[in-house]
Parts: structure tokens; sequence; C-alpha cells
């Protein structure tokens, strides 16, 4: 695979600018879970589902939409002036207000009352006759049946109810056209509003749920900047501890050097194959392990005290210049398991993949300057192994790894059927995530498949 020509292509992103898309999702994600936990989403998902329920639609319905003579109240008053309009009833507040038709009501009650009926009696005085012309008055007949009306206790009914406290506030609520603005719920709904166009909300709603699951795996389980060595152990990192770790085969040009040539400054780890005779123990396919001279030295390094783990995601910035075979990998320290190949120069072309006996399956990758820094992921999933270059994926085989946690290796060799040199292996970084989903990853293949064949079919 030609990355040279995927990179002028467009399919595949340099190595800044992956680490700027990478920088970027990380700090999406963290604005995103910091959201999740804040009292304003809380307040907003309350003020959401109250105001969505039909309740509270139906009640905003009827305050923005009832008219004040629809209400108890409106007609309630209506009623009240209704009934204290009429002339019949002006008549009898007519006859309330009246000092003479009072005097006459006192008079009806005394016993010089039945002098009115004597004509006698009414020539002798002006008061007895002025009170028989009102005792024969349609305005006293009007007072009395008024008096014992319906109408009249039914007004006074109202007069009382619509005379309290709490119906002058309900009633000049329903006569306000501007109701539903002076409510409560008013005031809910424009706090729910002014939190559903925040920055933070519409970000929050904005982004795809399966890129945030996806993002979940940017929570880092292992994360090494290499400022120091201290997850770092010279060897290979053997299962069994009474195996000689870290030495050489007489087949290789180099000592490795118990660490020795590891040097950790600047912000990166590197390997640093020297020419220098050193004489170590080294295993030969004849003799078993023998002490040999050898003319260069190197190192291997492991991180099997530090951290291991079995599925997830596994990240590494890496280069290397120079002579030599350059490694950084996974490995379980059993002799005769799988390694997985995330970086790997063999001394002519870039390779990755899985390292398993006869059944190794790499991919070359031409066109890489060696000069400049990749960022190698590897995905280990239930069912799938996938690696990629920066955003690229460039090799996916079916999961037939052992369940049992790797631990990082980094190793830089000389094979003896090759001209030596110096040379380093450098790692800038080492990231390790929390297992992939299958269910993600499906999510994820699926969307990128169905993208590729619209593009196709636009092409055609």
């Amino acid at each position: 695979m030609n990355l040279f020509t995927a990179r002028l292509t467009g399919k595949m992103l340099s190595t800044e600018a992956f680490e700027k898309v990478v920088r970027e999702m990380q700090e999406r994600v963290a604005r995103w879970r910091r959201i999740e936990k804040s009292p304003e989403l809380a307040e907003y998902n309350e003020l959401k589902k109250l105001i969505e329920s039909s309740d509270f639609q139906e009640n905003k319905n009827t305050l923005e939409t009832r008219k004040y003579k629809d209400t108890d109240e409106g007609r309630k008053v209506k009623a009240f002036e209704r009934l204290s309009s009429s002339m019949r009833m002006k008549g009898y507040k007519h006859a309330l207000e009246s000092e003479t038709f009072q005097a006459f009501l006192k008079f009806q009650e005394s016993e010089d009352f039945q002098k009115i009926h004597s004509v006698k009696e009414r020539l002798k005085s002006s008061e007895l006759r002025m009170f028989n012309m009102i005792y024969r008055s349609a305005f006293y007949k009007n007072y009395t049946k008024v008096m014992n009306s319906t109408e009249l206790k039914q007004m006074n009914a109202l007069q009382e109810e619509i005379s309290t406290e709490d119906f002058q506030k309900r009633n000049a609520f329903w006569a306000d056209s501007k109701r539903w603005q002076h409510s409560d719920d008013y005031q809910k709904e424009q706090r729910y509003l002014e939190l559903a166009n925040s920055d933070d909300i519409k970000f929050f709603f904005k982004q795809r749920e399966e890129r945030i699951d996806w993002a979940e795996l940017f929570r880092p389980a292992f994360d090494d900047d290499m400022s120091s060595s201290k997850n770092w152990k010279p060897g290979f990192g053997y299962a069994n501890p009474a195996a000689k770790d870290g030495h050489s085969r007489t087949s290789e040009l180099q000592a490795y050097n118990a660490g020795k040539n590891t040097f950790f400054a600047d912000g990166r780890m590197d390997l640093e194959i020297h020419e220098e005779s050193k004489k170590a123990v080294a295993w030969d396919e004849k003799k078993g392990f023998i002490e040999h001279v050898f003319n260069y030295t190197s190192d291997v390094m492991n991180t099997k005290e530090s951290f291991s783990q079995s599925s997830g995601m596994f990240v590494a910035k890496v280069r290397s210049q120079g002579t030599g075979h350059h490694f950084f990998g996974l490995t379980t320290g059993k002799p005769g398991s799988p390694m997985i190949a995330l970086y790997h120069y063999n001394g002519d072309v870039h390779q990755l993949g899985l390292v398993d006996g006869a059944k190794t399956q790499m991919a070359d990758l031409t066109g890489m300057l060696r000069s400049m820094y990749y960022v190698y992921t590897f995905r280990w999933t239930k069912n799938e192994l996938i690696w990629f270059v920066n955003d690229m994926e460039v090799l996916r085989l079916p999961n037939r790894l052992p369940n049992e946690p790797m631990f990082f290796v980094a190793q830089s060799w000389l094979p003896g059927n090759e001209k030596g040199g110096e040379g380093k292996l450098k790692i800038q970084w080492a990231r390790v995530y929390r297992g992939v989903e299958d269910s993600i990853l499906a999510q994820r293949n699926a969307a990128e498949k169905k993208a590729a064949e619209k593009k196709e079919a636009e092409k055609e």
C-alpha cells in the first residue's frame, strides 16, 4: 500500500492533521461529558419533559387562546353586571338609596301604617298621603318583587364571590390579554428556550450518538509520553521467569544492552544501535546459550510490569532512521504465541500486521518517508484485528489471538545476513484505550461503507 499516494490523493491525513483531528475529538468528548453532568443539562431535560407534556401544552393553549368572556370569572362578572344593570335592579337599588323610601319602609312596620288605608286620615297628613302614593306605586311593587326574587339572591351571591381577594386575583389574570406572558409557565418556557439555544446544549445534541460512543475509546488505560523510563524495562518480558530475558542470537550482529541503549529525552524514547564490541550470552541454534562477541549493541524494552491488556485500541507515534530492523508492537511473552506489529521496518520496507509463524500476515507500506512520524493504530475486537496508519485502514484480519493480555515491546536489531550499521527506533508516545465494543465498530464500519458506496455511485 503506497502511503505517499494515499496522502497526495486525500485518502490519508498527514500525521499533523490526524493528530489535530484526534485532539479535537478528545476535546469534543471532554466537553460533551462535562455538559452531560452539568446542572444546566439536567435543568434543560426537566424543563423539556415538562414543556412537551400534554398538560403544559394544553395549559399554554388555553392561556393564549381562551377569551375572557369564556372564563368562569368572565362569565360571573358578566352575569353580575347584567343583573345589577337591569331596570328592575336599578329601581331596587335606587329604593335602597332613597331616604324617603327608607322612611316609608320604617313607617310600614309601625302601627300607624293601617291609617294609610283611611281617606279621612290621609286628608289630615301630607306625609301619610305621600306614603300612600309610594305604597300604591310601581316603584314599591318593583321593590317588593325584586326583594324576594331569585335574581337578587344570585346577584348578592355573585357580588359576595367577586369581591373576594382570591377572585379579584383570578379575574385580573384572566382579564389580562397578555396573561400567558405573565404566567409562571411562560417563565419556565423562556428558561427552556434560553438553555436550548445555549452553545453547550446545542453542541451536546448536535453530536451524533455513534460518534460519542466511538469517542468513548478516548479514555486511556495507558498513556506514556516517554518523559521517563518508569513504564519500560529491558528485555522481551518472557512469561517464564527462568528464561534468559534480553538475550540475542548468534545469527544477529548486536547484543542487547539491558536498557543502556535506550534514552528518554525530548519527549520520546529512542532505542539506538551503536557500533561497539560487547561480549554477551547469546542463543546458538546448535550449541544453545553461549558467550558471543558482538560488534554492535542495541536494546529491547517492554511494559510487562507496568501495563498489559487484552482487546482495545493500541496507538503509538513511531519512526526509525539509519540501519537495522525496528519493531514496535504487542506480545504475550510466551514462545510461539502470536505477536502484533504496529510498526516494523525490515531494513527495506515498513510493515505491520500479525506475526504468527507460518500464519504470519503482514501488509507492506510503501511511499513512507522514514524521516516522518506516523501514528499507528491497532484495534483488537472480539471478531476482528484492524490496523491503521493515521486515519487510513491498511489491514483487517479475523481475530485469532488468544484471549490474554499483551504488552508493548520495542526492539532494534541487525540480522546477520545484512550489512551492519547504526540506527534508531523513535517512539514519541504510546497510548492504550479500553475495549472496543463490536457493535460500535459495526456502526462505524457500516456508515463508512455506505459513504464509500455513495461516493462511488456519484462518480458513475
